[in-house]
Order: C-alpha cells, then sequence, then structure tokens
C-alpha cells in the first residue's frame, strides 16, 4: 500500500456539498464524474497529496443511498492506493480480510477499486485502488 488515497464522504447534495467543502478548502473541485456502476455521483478535491470525493446516490437501489438512510452525511470509506490490486487482493485475502468484490472494477477518477467489507477492518469500509495506465 502507497498511501491513503481519498476518503470518500456520501452527502445528499453533492452542489451544496460542493460549495461548502470550496470555501472550508479554498480551493474548487478539479473533477466530477458520474459512476453508473456505483450509481453514483463523484466529485473530487485534491488536497496536498491526498483528495476527497464526495459521493451522492443516483439511485435508491445504491450503496450510498442505502448507507445514507441508516446514517448521517460524513464519512463513507477510506481509498489506499496499491501498485498492483490483485496482486494486494490475494495477499490481503490470504491474511482473512474478506473482499465484498473480489474482481476490481473500473471506479471513478481513473481507478481500478476493490473493498474490504468492514466486519473483516474494524469497522472501516476500505477501498483499494490502482491507477489504470493509458494504452
Amino acid at each position: 500500500m502507497i498511501k491513503i488515497e481519498h476518503l470518500g464522504i456520501a452527502v445528499k447534495d453533492a452542489a451544496k456539498a460542493k460549495e461548502v467543502f470550496r470555501k472550508l478548502l479554498g480551493a474548487d473541485a478539479y473533477k466530477e464524474e458520474a459512476v453508473a456502476s456505483e450509481s453514483v455521483n463523484t466529485i473530487f478535491f485534491q488536497l496536498g497529496e491526498s483528495k476527497l470525493e464526495l459521493l451522492e446516490a443516483t439511485d435508491p437501489n445504491s450503496a450510498i443511498y442505502k448507507y445514507l438512510e441508516k446514517n448521517r452525511e460524513g464519512i463513507h470509506h477510506m481509498a489506499v492506493a496499491v501498485d498492483d490490486i490483485y496482486a494486494e487482493i490475494i495477499r490481503l485475502k490470504k491474511e482473512g480480510f474478506v473482499f465484498i468484490n473480489e474482481e476490481p472494477k473500473k471506479g471513478a477518477d481513473n481507478k481500478l477499486i476493490a473493498f474490504i467489507h468492514p466486519k473483516s477492518a474494524n469497522g472501516i469500509l476500505l477501498e483499494l485502488c490502482q491507477e489504470i495506465n493509458p494504452t
């Protein structure tokens, strides 16, 4: 694992949250992206070497929508950058970690992603993410 890549923050109103974080950080978001596979709209802010990702549900069946039905807006997950997501999944499974998705999928911000279930990570939803190399 290389670094904390980003913190994912679940929000009900992305436009409102975007303005709050723009004022708080004193900088504009650098990217907005819809991720159909996760049924979310994302907004990214750069903060030093790490990022903040705002997540707004676009479908009542999405994980973010369901999360916000049970919880307040706030930190949803922590993402860590990895060099080889496939090797990390194998390594972590051998260590006993349980994955929500063992097969990486394309996420936002040009990343391959896989999530570790919070029950095997002290209650924290962890996202592994690897930069997708342009071909």
